[in-house]
């Protein structure tokens, strides 16, 4: 394995920030050096890093990689290119495949394929088997497996009674359970978030309260059982204050949201274009100030990119039938720096060391830059500016709301487990 050395950057983790040259060798940090006296370390690629931050790898909680069953719109290997372009060294893949990873068999094939992936891939798996709400899925089994996080994502776990039952199993497993906020009933097959814009554009609407019912309904069944829950990407200004209350009262539940949910509402819509389509769907100006206040005072714990990838043939279906989702992956970081009034560091905990703390990847992703510490990294140039091009996207899919987009902030190196898996923004495999 080669040595690598990152010279000239501002070293930021979560003790603070210092003007350090990096060294790496065989897979972990060999040696973090004030700035000028790492003149004699011998390294086999020098990574330059000079007006740039070196930080520990982003983590993302919320990929949808689409294999196995939809390698047409990406693939293990696709997405975790995709991933480390964008600055992560761990991607947290959902269960929503087909078949759907409900199973060892199927979260062994996951991880096998993420094996031979450019950055670390690891599994969710499903709460219910098929994410039919109905049946819990064998959670000890995939535990054993190394499986931390579950989730229908898609779907709310729509019986309550089932929900309580898993949160109680999981506790005794020490695993978290993380949900897709929807009351089915309420939401009704809405397209597009439910007031004067789904009036005015004839579209079916999703209401708020589809989320916040849930939202409200989960908070009282982590106080009921002391289980974990981690609500994913919540997008209503209800939604975050559900879960402020729940954090001053103590109980143990995270949340993350969306770059999408913090950039775009729902007047984006107006287009008719699906590429704007997603679940929960863009709400309202009022939801997005919430969504940025969330971040700014720590209601927040995560930015997650629920990266999900269509094919043009998915997307290309009138609005109300197109696939939900987004791409995400290589704009996310870029999106946050752009958009939030946010320093740096606070950007880089929101998506490295908190979500890596989420799912116990701390161990090897998000921790201090020191001696003796895996060696997954980035570098990104927070003055960069570049220009969003599908074309020049590695998914596999084309689906950016972003096309055309100047965004400020631009990973310049990534490395994982001691690999430079992106030298001054290619990928090297």
């Amino acid at each position: 394995m080669k040595t690598i050395a990152i010279r000239g950057g501002e070293v930021v983790d979560a003790t603070g920030s210092r003007r350090a040259d990096v060294l790496v060798e065989d897979g972990r940090i060999a040696a973090v050096v004030p700035e000028g006296e790492g003149r004699d370390l011998v390294a086999d690629v020098t990574l330059d890093a000079g007006g740039c931050v070196v930080a520990p790898g982003l983590v993302d909680l919320h990929t949808h990689l689409r294999q196995p069953g939809a390698e047409e719109a990406e693939t293990i290997e696709t997405g975790a290119r995709a991933a480390v372009l964008g600055g992560f060294t761990c991607v947290l893949a959902m269960p929503n495949t087909t078949p759907a990873i409900d199973s060892a068999g199927v979260a062994r094939e996951v991880l096998e394929l993420g094996r031979a992936a450019c950055c670390d891939v690891r599994t969710s798996a499903a709460i219910t088997v098929g994410r039919a709400g109905e049946q819990l899925t064998p959670m000890a089994e995939l535990a054993a497996l190394g499986v931390r996080l579950f989730t229908d994502d898609g779907t709310g776990v729509q019986d309550g009674r089932l929900m309580r039952r898993a949160l109680e199993y999981a506790s005794a497993l020490g695993v978290v359970l993380a949900q897709h906020c929807e009351d089915a009933v309420l939401s009704g097959g809405g397209a597009m978030n439910e007031g004067a814009w789904s009036s005015r554009l004839g579209l079916p609407g999703q209401p708020a309260e589809a989320e916040e019912v849930m939202v409200m309904r989960d908070v009282a069944l982590a106080r009921m059982t002391g289980g974990r829950v981690h609500f994913q990407h919540l997008s209503t200004r209800r939604s975050l204050e559900l879960v402020a209350a729940a954090k001053a009262e103590g109980l143990r539940v995270t949340c993350e949201v969306t770059p999408h949910h913090f950039t775009l509402t729902e007047a984006c819509c107006a287009s008719y274009d699906p590429v704007f389509k997603v679940n929960p769907p863009l709400r309202t100006d009022d939801d997005v100030a919430a969504v940025r206040a969330g971040l700014a005072s720590g209601v927040v714990d995560c930015i997650a990119t629920d990266h999900a990838p269509h094919t043009p043939e998915a997307k290309e279906q009138p609005f109300d039938q197109a696939p939900p989702g987004m791409l995400g992956l290589e704009t996310a970081l870029a999106l946050a720096l752009t958009h939030l009034d946010l320093p740096i560091a606070e950007v880089l905990a929101l998506m490295s060391w908190r979500p890596a703390a989420i799912i116990g990847a701390d161990d090897a992703h998000g921790g201090p830059i020191a001696e003796g510490r895996p060696a997954n990294l980035c570098v990104v140039d927070p003055s960069a500016t570049w220009t969003v091009d599908p074309d020049r996207l590695a998914s596999r899919s084309r689906n950016t709301p972003y096309a055309g987009m100047r965004l400020t902030g631009r990973v310049r190196h990534t490395v994982v487990d001691g690999e430079a898996v992106v030298i001054d923004a290619e990928a090297q495999r």
